[in-house]
């Protein structure tokens, strides 16, 4: 059963109208909750509010309403006063498929042709650029340009290379003359 907690002193006023505020609280199972309730000084609106809080019993309700400010309880009136929106109840969901696409061979699923930078066009700009451009790169995105731009040959397990040997390889490979 619910039960009035605290009354407020001061009223809040809201558009002119003046309501006087309450906390009420009840006990559901082991934890008590906790609503703030507001009526018009003129007895011609009353509101209250959603659950605001969950204390572990009624002495820590108690405690919680008596620190609640001003603001608080103008905060709190505003949200009584607007209507809850509830999203219309939307129908489930109907999968397309009833399984996954199936697999891709290995060799297909690794990105072999996609370089994130050309490096005959940075190393254009200067050898030092291309190297900081490519020491700012992983080792899957140096093989990814080796690869790209067939800058080494099909015996070269690019696999086993440290990156500091696939830059050299690149800088090697596209460096004029």
């Amino acid at each position: 059963m619910s039960e009035v907690i605290h009354i407020f002193d001061i009223s809040v006023v809201l558009d002119d109208v003046p309501y006087r505020a309450q906390v009420v609280g009840r006990p559901t199972g082991n934890i008590w909750e906790g609503w703030i309730e507001f009526e018009s000084l003129d007895g011609s609106d009353v509101r209250r509010t959603g659950r605001e809080t969950t204390q572990p019993n009624r002495d820590a309700l108690t405690y919680w309403a008596t620190g609640l400010s001003g603001t608080y309880l103008e905060g709190a009136l505003l949200r009584a006063l607007e209507p809850l929106i509830v999203p219309p109840r939307m129908q489930p969901a109907v999968p397309f498929f009833q399984a996954p696409a199936p697999g891709r061979p290995a060799a297909a699923t690794r990105p072999t042709d996609r370089a994130v930078l050309n490096p005959f066009s940075v190393a254009a700009k200067g050898e030092e650029l291309l190297r900081r451009e490519l020491g700012a790169l992983r080792g899957w995105h140096l093989r990814n340009i080796i690869r790209a731009y067939g800058l080494a040959d099909a015996t070269t397990d690019l696999e086993r290379l440290t990156e500091a040997q696939l830059i050299e390889i690149i800088v090697a490979r596209v460096q004029p003359g």
